[in-house]
């Protein structure tokens, strides 16, 4: 029959923060921490700027026609993560600037390079919580 687990939180027993996972094939391992989302939004930049919708993004700032700064709640250890962006069609999205309590993009028209707001923009970032 199938079991189930229920818990509130999971600590690795060699180390707190590392708990290995078996993958797909049953061969090779993953770092559980590392493959997960540390933060990601859906951010209406026409208007008022928005976070429509998050996870662990404190506040976002509007620097002027396709330029925006996001902080996160948790920082992230270093500024070497991994922003992933999507949005609408035709647009160039991009990291100006990269800190570990914030990153700052710009959203330009793909098609001409023209600053521009636009909704929906996207992000997923990964890496290393402080």
């Amino acid at each position: 029959g199938m079991s189930t687990l229920k818990a509130n939180t999971f600590t690795g027993t060699t180390s707190a923060g590392s708990i290995v996972v078996t993958g797909e094939g049953g061969s090779t391992t993953t770092n559980l921490q590392q493959g997960l989302c540390k933060a990601w939004y859906d951010l209406d930049e026409t208007g008022t700027a928005a976070l429509d919708d998050n996870f662990n993004c404190a506040s976002v700032t509007d620097n002027g026609t396709g330029a925006f700064t996001i902080a996160w709640t948790n920082s992230m250890s270093n500024t070497t993560y991994a922003s992933l962006f999507g949005g609408t069609s035709q647009s160039d999205i991009g990291t100006t600037a990269v800190a570990t309590g914030s990153h700052t993009i710009l959203t330009r028209q793909g098609f001409d390079g023209t600053s521009i707001d636009l909704d929906p923009i996207y992000s997923g970032i990964f890496g290393d919580l402080a």
